[in-house]
């Protein structure tokens, strides 16, 4: 691959693990599956209990607004339990329901699972390679996450 290509070959191959992997675990799903921003939310606030909207819309680079939207379709799910902040009465803190974490362990091991049997099939080489990559990688997440303001 010439070095040119790998912008656009990355920026194509990423999201493309990231549909394939999660078609693979929706399926034989026996409970409604939580999907994409609904998702990410809620592993954030699961491990960061207590988390302000405001808090988790910087760190999913998304608008509050957009954020506070996916809360109340979380805590109309069950999945999500919003309170107010003692400290500040116009926001809110949010919790993960015990519903919402089982959701997500049995969606991290099924994730893990599906993963580790396809990094199973791998030589090798191939696994050395993408370990190799991983620190390249989250570097490339923070390149991209700097001076991103979104509103």
């Amino acid at each position: 691959m010439a070095a040119g290509d790998l912008p656009d070959e990355l920026a194509g191959l990423l999201p493309r693990i990231q549909r394939l992997a999660r078609r693979r675990l929706w399926s034989g799903l026996s409970v409604p599956r939580v999907r994409g921003a609904h998702a990410e939310l809620l592993r954030l606030v699961a491990a960061e209990p207590g988390l302000r909207v405001s808090t988790a819309a910087r760190q999913l680079c998304l608008a509050a607004n957009s954020v506070s939207t996916l809360v109340n379709h979380l805590v109309a799910e069950g999945l999500l339990r919003r309170e107010k902040d003692p400290g500040d009465g116009r926001a809110a803190l949010l919790y993960p329901t015990p519903a919402g974490t089982g959701r997500l362990r049995d969606w991290h091991a099924r994730r893990e699972a599906l993963f580790r049997e396809h990094l199973a099939g791998l030589d090798a080489a191939d696994r050395a390679a993408l370990t190799a990559a991983l620190p390249a990688l989250r570097r490339l997440a923070d390149s991209l996450r700097e001076g991103d303001e979104i509103t």
